[in-house]
């Protein structure tokens, strides 16, 4: 069965550098370990997004493709959309799921011996206790249903055959981890590193535990995800990964790891310390690492929010046809929600709010604006809180809720608490926005021209 090139991230990024050169930056010159993530922070500094591309990064064998989901308007490319539409477009090919397909061979080749220590990864932060993984998606299956599951998890080097790792104590793969301990068993797993942005969004779903995330990769693809099967336990990876590390997670062994660079933009020790023993190392003779600049980076946070803005989006539209939009800020990293809605009568945005708290587990802030407010700026937000919110009349908290556990600010058991702003405008508002006509901004742009009318 022929593999489908559409799949293949080599050609994928190869045909994006040439449709769109200003959106990939290419850097020639050696770049240290860090540099990497050097890099990233001084084009955030510059207000700057492009994908990165490193091709001699300093004890990385292979180059560097990283910053992928930094953009917005880069994810809607990668789904055939305009960037407005991007909630809409991704909602629309997830739900259209696809199951894979088994194939017969593809680009990856085994190594002859397990080490762990030729497996490009490098260290981020100064901070990091040691060089990480940090695009690594697990994949196993459930022992009695064969239902897949895939999962974002940091991992660095315990031993020349073993990543110390976190699974996240609430997620899907802790419970299947779980289910193999009952039956005394290790859970057989592999970790993808790298592939097309397309199965990565894929494995950032927001899915039940019934649901498998590459039948979403399938969606996403408009296509059925190729996938081969690994040598010693049979698990489903897809036939154009860049790497696989197959084995077995005994959920009886531990190692510690981190402190790790993580999305609150503080180093992270909180860990369930678990061991991946990697049996097999498969990779493409030509192979990339795809890298996720870790800590508050925005292509840290959109990789993992893009999938949820999309399910929450959908939810509240559904439920309250008066909400226009939601985003959420790279300035609150997953723990902020901005909200744009017509009040049609009062309360209204109370309920919203209160809906979008109790469904995302991470949002700790919810603020409602009106339409005309622009979310996708902190700085409108802001103005609107400044201008249309009174404390004692359009703010509450509701505390005791679960919440994330890499929230520094938690309890130790992730235990948050939550608060709603409607900074909508109340009934009896009175004040009108000021207006700069459409002619005085056309005059301004042609007196200034492209330069900034800098001189």
């Amino acid at each position: 069965m022929n593999l489908s090139p559409r799949q293949d991230a080599h050609t994928f990024f190869t045909e994006y550098r040439r449709a769109h050169p200003d959106d990939v930056l290419v850097v020639d010159e050696p770049v240290s370990a860090e540099g990497v993530t050097g890099l990233i922070y001084e084009l955030i500094a510059r207000g700057r997004d492009e994908m990165l591309v490193c091709n001699a990064v300093e004890g990385v064998s292979s180059p560097v493709v990283t910053n992928v989901f930094a953009a917005r308007h880069r994810i809607a490319r990668f789904l055939d959309a305009e960037p407005g539409r991007l909630h809409e477009a991704y909602q629309s090919r997830a739900s259209r799921m696809l199951a894979p397909r088994i194939v017969d061979s593809a680009p990856l080749v085994a190594d002859e011996v397990v080490d762990l220590a030729t497996v490009p990864m490098f260290q981020h932060f100064a901070s990091d206790r040691a060089p990480y993984i940090t695009s690594g998606i697990v994949v196993a299956e459930d022992p009695d249903t064969g239902v897949g599951n895939l999962s974002y998890h940091r991992a660095m080097v315990h031993s020349p055959t073993e990543l110390a790792t976190s699974l996240h104590s609430r997620g899907d793969l802790w419970r299947l981890l779980a289910k193999y301990a009952e039956r005394g068993e290790p859970m057989p797993v592999a970790m993808v590193i790298g592939g097309h942005p397309l199965f990565m969004l894929a494995a950032s779903a927001r899915v039940p535990a019934d649901v498998d995330e590459r039948a979403v990769a399938g969606g996403l693809f408009g296509e059925p995800l190729d996938l081969v099967r690994t040598p010693r336990h049979g698990i489903g990876v897809p036939a154009w990964a860049e790497f696989v590390l197959e084995g077995t997670i005994d959920p009886q062994q531990n190692a510690e790891e981190g402190p790790f660079g993580e999305f609150s933009g503080y180093s992270s020790h909180r860990s369930t310390n678990n061991v991946l023993r990697v049996e097999t190392v498969l990779r493409r003779d030509d192979a990339l690492l795809v890298d996720v600049a870790g800590g508050n980076t925005a292509d840290h946070l959109n990789l993992a929010r893009v999938p949820r803005e999309s399910e929450l989006a959908e939810k509240l539209k559904d439920r309250f046809p008066d909400v226009t939009a939601v985003h959420y800020p790279t300035s609150g990293t997953h723990f902020h929600c901005y909200v744009a809605m017509r009040e049609s009568r009062p309360g209204q945005a109370r309920q919203v709010l209160l809906g979008l708290l109790g469904w995302d587990p991470y949002v700790k802030t919810a603020v409602a604006v009106d339409t005309d407010v622009d979310i996708t700026s902190d700085a409108e937000v802001l103005w609107a809180l400044a201008t249309h919110f009174q404390p004692h009349r359009d703010l509450f908290v509701v505390d005791g809720l679960p919440g994330s556990p890499l929230d520094p600010s938690s309890d130790p058991g992730g235990t948050t608490s939550r608060m709603g702003l409607d900074a909508t405008r109340s009934p009896d508002f009175a004040g009108d926005r000021i207006v700069v006509s459409a002619t005085a901004r056309t005059d301004a742009r042609r007196l200034l021209g492209s330069d900034g009318g800098r001189r």
